[in-house]
């Protein structure tokens, strides 16, 4: 018998193997339905799918033999690896010097066998599709060609199965990112907001108790300070929001009758006798998540509210329904959006040119609130705008609501 002998690659052709995290792992359908194909393809009693350990030959799949793995030194797989031929075969295992006392040959009678190397994106030799049979006999064209396109789906299974490997870590540093920026976010709320309101409520104390001694220049600069701590106030307060937007999501479906939802939405955000907040809808009751729905149509509501500087706003929100998705549109007769900012505002911390009706700039996080709570309950938005004439934010939500996380 002769020992196969290690690549001169081995150490990163093992890492190969171990990044896809198959070594010990449990059968999986996808390996096994190739295994039984290959045996009926081959007519042979044994197919394998092998990957090469340092000290051994573990068989993802195992058609036809009871055990998973086996000593990497006897294994035939460990000299086809070795091969630069497509497909390796040993017809009669009995008359061949690296296995004729092979105790896979003397033992379990492997005496046929046929190997095609599993080569990854990375050009690595990871294991073998191969077959077993218990006599001397060869394959056929065809079968040879069916062993050697099947390695390939092999090999693509097992790329898929990392990628989804990859997506998950993903997937789970990205909770932990956004945990940590919650936490973060709320640290500075705590740590900032309360200092900033007492800025603002030491401002007003000074200009109502002293204002008839400050010059007009100290006066400015207070009413600078003030409206810079409001802005900072009003900032912070937003990116809180957008992290807890997150635990909104986690609330509880129910029925929402319209009409006292959106006078619940009217009574929180219409404090001008000038302006007006309509419902147009053949609805009177939809099935969502209330809290997720109501800081949605708040921030846009808001936003229409004040970026218009007509003397009498106008807000129409339309709900409609098709058999997939509830659909809305809160429409506004405002100061409108430049075409080449639509997709900005939608990004967290991006702002549009124009400061609102009170002169100040907005903070960027509204919007992308929006966009993620929407996002997340299976739903798309979008902005139509022409300066000077108003605005139109269109949404749906799924009705068959699941939370895409």
């Amino acid at each position: 018998m002769i020992s196969p002998k290690w690549p001169p690659n081995e150490r990163q052709r093992r890492k190969e193997v171990e990044k896809y995290g198959l070594l010990d792992s449990l059968p999986e359908q996808s390996y096994d339905q190739i295994t039984e194909l290959m045996a009926y393809i081959c007519d042979v009693p044994i197919s394998l799918v092998t990957l090469l350990d340092k000290d051994r030959n573990f068989l993802k799949s195992h058609h036809g033999v009871p055990f998973n793995e086996s000593p990497r030194n006897i294994s035939f797989c460990g000299h086809t690896i070795l091969s630069d031929e497509e497909i390796v075969v040993v017809e009669d295992a009995t008359k061949d010097e690296r296995f004729s006392d092979n105790p896979l040959v003397t033992d379990y009678k492997a005496i046929f066998y046929a190997g095609v190397s599993l080569i990854n994106s990375n050009g690595y030799k990871l294991g073998t599709l191969c077959v077993y049979d218990h006599k001397p006999r060869s394959l056929n064209p065809d079968q040879q060609k069916a062993l050697i396109n099947m390695a390939k789906q092999v090999v693509i299974i097992m790329e898929k199965h990392y990628e989804n490997k990859l997506l998950e870590q993903a997937r789970d540093e990205m909770k932990i990112r956004n945990t940590d920026l919650e936490r973060f976010a709320q640290i500075i709320s705590h740590d900032l907001r309360s200092p900033l309101n007492n800025i603002v409520g030491l401002i007003d104390l000074i200009e109502s108790a002293d204002s008839s001694v400050l010059s007009d220049d100290t006066l400015e600069h207070l009413g600078l300070l003030k409206q810079s701590s409001v802005v900072m106030t009003s900032y912070i307060r937003g990116l809180l929001d957008y992290y807890k937007s997150e635990n909104t999501l986690e609330d509880q479906i129910s029925d929402i009758e319209l009409y006292h939802f959106i006078k619940d939405v009217r009574s929180v955000v219409q404090n001008d006798r000038n302006s007006t907040i309509a419902l147009k809808t053949e609805l009177t009751v939809i099935r969502t998540i209330k809290a997720a729905l109501q800081q949605i149509l708040i921030n846009l509501i808001v936003n229409a509210l004040k970026y218009n500087s007509k003397p009498n706003q106008v807000v129409e929100i339309v709900i409609s329904e098709n058999v997939s998705y509830y659909q809305f549109s809160v429409e506004d007769n405002g100061d409108g959006i430049p075409s080449h900012l639509h997709k900005r505002i939608f990004e967290l911390f991006k702002t549009g040119d124009q400061p609102d009706r009170d002169g100040h700039q907005g903070t960027g996080i509204g919007l992308a609130t929006v966009k993620k709570l929407v996002n997340r309950m299976d739903g798309q938005i979008e902005v139509q705008s022409k300066v000077g004439l108003g605005s139109q934010f269109k949404f749906s939500i799924a009705k068959d609501l699941v939370i895409v996380k």
